[in-house]
């Protein structure tokens, strides 16, 4: 029996082989192909991997690409290629099954939502075991409970060996305490003071109501809502050019004291000097003005600005133009903090209702 290649330091002894001169004893015509090792997957998953078939020359080289090829497909952990007489032998070592994944210790997530995105990146039951994607797994649970505020939570991946080459995962989980909030600081602020801005936030340091409204309790969703809020804050007084910076979570060693510190720069606040209509105008300008909720000599408001873009776009659906879309052009003049706003409309094609269906009336 000749051996040709043989687990996966075996490509590379082949690749070397191909920098020496062919033997001939390693380059046959293969009247057979013999699959051993197999226990779930398929012969045909097999040949139809194999860069040879019946009939072709077999070389070096393509037992260095039937290996590559078989190790790519993620379901063996060990692949051998033998020759005997002419014979093509190709020994397979299954990867285990996965037979079951349980979650102990989970509460904060459903655990069948879990499976569900598992399920999605290939770690379900009958998957082929990937420590590697467990791996991934386990990372990527620790992420979610951080985002949580569990910062303390700890997650460890038991595999456990079962009949038939197959393995159970339990994922066993060690929430620990939601990280509380200890101080929100801001930097850059000098038009509205940090009680102001600490007050437009869901995210509290703790009163006496914490214990019921759980405000103090660290939540990066919650944390980047707030930082929309305080972001319309601006925008919606005149502080068009309001820019958060940076935002720094801080934890303390224990893991349950959080300091958020928020970097923002201001701008100057702007006055709206001129605001006009321009595109398909459909000659309804002084109807589309009439709609307007920001005005020239107005505090710039990115609320008021929304507003009026949307009654226009109102407005024209009623008339059959039901995709319209305007587009908000500011022309910022810096050196007198003010705005000219040009409101672009797109009309868009007319919608006709052909037919009209009433279905359900008996009477």
């Amino acid at each position: 029996m000749r051996y040709l290649a043989g687990s996966f330091s075996a490509i590379f002894l082949a690749m070397a082989a191909l920098t020496q001169p062919a033997v001939a004893a390693d380059s046959f015509v293969v009247k057979d192909i013999r699959i051993e090792g197999l226990q779930r997957v398929e012969p045909g998953t097999v040949f139809s991997y194999l860069p040879v078939q019946v009939g072709e020359r077999f070389t070096p080289e393509k037992a260095a690409d039937s290996i590559k090829a078989l190790y790519a497909t993620g379901f063996f952990r060990d692949v051998q290629i033998q020759a005997q007489g002419d014979v093509l032998i190709v020994i397979v070592d299954e990867r285990p099954t996965i037979s079951r994944i349980e979650f102990t210790g989970m509460k904060e997530f459903d655990p069948e939502v879990v499976r569900k995105s598992l399920r999605s990146v290939g770690v379900a039951d009958a998957r082929f075991y990937d420590k590697a994607l467990i791996d991934k797994a386990e990372q990527e649970l620790k992420r979610q409970y951080v985002s949580k505020g569990l910062f303390a939570a700890e997650v460890v991946t038991t595999v456990t060996p079962g009949a038939r080459n197959q393995v159970a995962i339990f994922f066993n989980i060690d929430e620990g305490p939601v990280a509380k909030i200890k101080e929100i600081n801001f930097i850059g602020n000098k038009v509205f003071s940090e009680s102001t801005l600490r007050s437009q936030m869901q995210l509290q340091t703790g009163g006496w109501l914490s214990w019921y409204s759980k405000d103090n309790l660290y939540s990066k969703q919650k944390l980047t809502a707030d930082l929309e809020t305080i972001r319309s804050y601006y925008l919606n007084r005149g502080y068009l050019e309001f820019v958060i910076e940076s935002t720094q979570v801080s934890i303390t060693p224990d893991k349950r004291d959080i300091y958020l510190t928020i970097s923002i720069r201001e701008g100057n606040k702007f006055t709206v000097k001129n605001i006009s209509l321009a595109g398909e105008l459909l000659g309804k300008e002084k109807e589309f003005q009439s709609l307007l909720t920001i005005k020239a000599g107005d505090t710039f408001s990115s609320a008021k600005l929304a507003e009026s873009t949307k009654a226009i776009a109102e407005k024209l659906g009623s008339y059959g133009y039901a995709f319209a879309v305007i587009n908000p052009q500011p022309d910022i003049r810096r050196d007198l903090n003010e705005v000219d706003i040009t409101l672009v409309i797109d009309a868009g094609r007319r919608v006709y209702v052909r037919k009209v269906e009433i279905t359900g009336n008996s009477k």
